[in-house]
Parts: C-alpha cells; structure tokens; sequence
C-alpha cells in the first residue's frame, strides 16, 4: 500500500469553514485525505468548537480529492448504528472510494448528552462490535437489494436497507490502544487505527490485530492501519511548549478519559498538566527534523496512513513548513 500522510481536521479547535480553508491549504502542500473525529463537545473550553462531522465530511468531499474519515464516530450512544450506516453510505456515494469508516467505543464527553447510563468499558466495546455487525449486514443486504433485520443484546433493526449505496461498501475501521480490542477488530473490521503511543505497544496491536484477521482468514498484510499524531510545532520551542499547555492540555494527561463528561472538568484537570506530562506522548519542538523522525518510526513500524495534527492555532505556516521540510523526506 501507498503511503498516506493526511490533515488530522480538528473540528474541537476550528470553526467548520477555517477545517475547510486548512483542508484545501494541507492537500496544495502534499498532504493526502482528511480525518476529523465526531465530537459534540471541545475538550477544553478553550478549543472553542465542535462542528456536526458529517456536514463537514460532505464539503471536504466538495473541497478536497483525497480520502476522508470520521476518525472517529461512536455507532453506539448518540446514534443507532443504522444512522452511522446511513450516513457513511450516502458519504460513500457522493465520494466513490474516497470515504473510510472510523469506528471507536466512546467517551462520556460526547455520548452521555442524551442522558443514557454510561457503562463500564467492556460493555461499551461490546455495543461497539454488536453495532459493526449491524452495519456490515446493512451494506451487504443493501448492495444485494435486500432487507434485513437484527436483534442483538443492545440494538434491534426491523426489516429495512439503505436505499442508497456506493458500488463498493466503505471500509470499517476500529479505533483501539487495547489488546483485546485489536483482535476482535482484527477478526471483525476491516482495518485498525490507533494514536500515536509507545512502538512496542503499537507492535503488540499490530500482533493481535494481525492474529484476529488471520482468525477470519484474511490476510493482516492488505488491511489498513492508521495512526492519528498529535504534535506541536511553533516557531520556537518555548512557543511549540506553550501551545500544547494551552490548546491540547488533554494531550498530557495520562489516565483514560472515556468516563469524563465535560469539557469544564478537564479544564480544571488541566491545571495539574505540567510540561514534563507530555514526554513521551507528544513531540513539541520548533526543528521539524525532530518531528520528521517520530513520524518516520511509525511509518517504519508499518502504518500506511498516518494523519497529523498540530496542536496551535498556527496551522497555516505549520502546513506550509511540514508540506516543505517534512513530508517529502517521509519514505516507505
């Protein structure tokens, strides 16, 4: 496969029209596709947005040429899987093999606004993959002209299809930086993404995603993994620095943030964020050669597509520099 260096769009830090401005900018500068993640809510308020992904996706399918995601969407709270069906599909339609489905299990920040219990995490993943269920029988009953039902021990679907479909289903993707999760994504989706962690850990899910898709009898080779970077690049280091603690403070918190619920809780977390949080989490450093060379780890470690997002609200001039210095000493 190709190697693949996209836009991560933040629809948490931007306004809709600015992503797409970036978007348009990134792909003049040699990135390749977009990603931007289904969020209700920013992080922090300081973020200051969160725009409806979809519409988003459907201009930047307008505005752009290369793939687009939502890295990621939850199938499982706020939506009925049926609608995430519905939605991927049309995109699938309107963008003929441009448009990948990003799945994830969920965090309370955007999924507890319709005031449902919030389970523990084996349940959520366990709705997650009763949910990708649903929509791989929705695209495979649509694309054969048939109906289908479901009734699992989350969701039920009476008798129905999607009455729009591309010729082609969109790809499933599972987003996970767990274990077990990677197999069963192996064996169940049709590619893996994950955030960019520590490379023995990445090489242990690459391992189980790999034993799950030799479980369903494919093969691990030909199914896609995709990373989303976090980084921080600014003129100088002390600005790269201060960006991170101001725009992206969850960046430097390390303890899982699924059960928190609002962004003026993690705003209060994040007055205990202390620059030394980020080490080894995230790249902060004006030299882009730096940066260049934590890209190129992972590319080596084997993902093709990889999507960068700078922390800063300098995204023009990052672009610009990455598109410039970064991108093109990339090789596979």
């Amino acid at each position: 496969m190709d190697l693949t260096i996209g836009y991560a769009a933040m629809l948490e830090q931007f306004h809709p029209t600015d992503i797409l401005a970036f978007s348009e900018f990134a792909e003049s500068q040699g990135f390749s596709g977009v990603m931007a993640a289904d969020h209700f809510q920013p992080w922090v308020p300081q973020q200051g947005q969160s725009a409806f992904v979809w519409n988003v996706l459907a201009a930047l399918g307008e505005r752009t040429r290369g793939d687009i995601g939502p890295g990621v969407t939850a199938p499982t709270f706020r939506w009925h899987p049926a609608m995430v069906a519905q939605a991927s599909a049309t995109l699938a339609a309107m963008y003929p093999g441009r448009h990948w489905l990003g799945l994830g299990s969920g965090e309370a920040l955007n999924e507890h606004i319709t005031g449902q219990y919030w389970p523990e995490a084996p349940e959520r993943i366990n709705r997650m993959f009763e949910a990708i269920d649903i929509i791989k029988k929705l695209f495979t009953a649509s694309l054969a002209g048939k109906d289908v039902k479901h009734s699992g021990p989350f969701y039920k679907l009476e008798s129905t299809r999607l009455w729009t479909m591309p010729e082609v289903a969109p790809e499933i993707l599972v987003a996970t930086a767990g274990p077990v999760t990677a197999k069963r994504a192996g064996k169940h989706a049709d590619g893996l993404i994950t955030v960019g962690a520590p490379l023995e850990k990445i090489s242990m899910l690459f391992g189980k995603f790999d034993d799950g898709a030799r479980e369903s009898g494919r093969d691990p080779e030909s199914m896609p993994k995709v990373l989303q970077i976090h980084l921080s690049w600014a003129e100088t280091d002390e600005i790269a620095m201060a960006n991170a603690m101001t725009e992206w403070p969850n960046g430097g918190m390390k303890f899982p943030k699924a059960d928190i619920r609002s962004p003026f809780e993690f705003e209060q977390i994040a007055k205990l964020v202390r620059p030394e949080d980020f080490e080894g989490r995230m790249v902060i450093s004006a030299d882009p050669d730096v940066h260049r060379a934590n890209i190129q780890k992972y590319v080596d470690l084997g993902f093709d597509r990889i999507y960068l997002h700078n922390v800063g609200r300098n995204q023009r001039e990052w672009i610009e520099t990455f598109g410039r210095d970064v991108l093109p000493k990339l090789s596979r």
